[in-house]
């Protein structure tokens, strides 16, 4: 399986982009899809996640700005990322985590950088 972010960018102190998660084929397992995002000098940390259930969770930063969403037609899954602040900069990484083999996929990684 691998995983194609997309949809970073530059962009201004309370806009919008959208992020975007290519799975390069149906997966069918029990599994948790994810955004992470790894800022200069920090460590790598969970934005948001959403299970095959629909069940959705979010770092406390992003709650009520950020949306997950999946697509299971186009093997795809998205972060809707509103009122962005210059915090918000970092590369993003998406992933997905069969939880119950163990195995992890990750994207390449894609930059986001808010200029105030």
């Amino acid at each position: 399986v691998q995983l194609q972010a997309s949809g970073g960018g530059l962009v201004q102190v309370g806009g919008s982009l959208r992020l975007s998660c290519g799975v390069s084929r149906r997966i069918f397992s029990n599994r948790v899809m994810g955004w992470y995002r790894q800022a200069p000098g920090k460590q790598r940390e969970l934005v948001a996640s959403i299970t095959n259930s629909g069940n959705t969770n979010y770092a406390d930063s992003v709650k009520g700005r950020f949306a997950i969403s999946r697509d299971y037609a186009k093997n795809m899954f998205y972060l809707q990322m509103n009122s962005l602040k210059p915090e918000d900069t970092a590369v993003y990484y998406c992933n997905v985590d069969l939880y119950d083999t163990g195995v992890v996929y990750w994207g390449q990684g894609t930059l986001v950088t808010v200029s105030s």
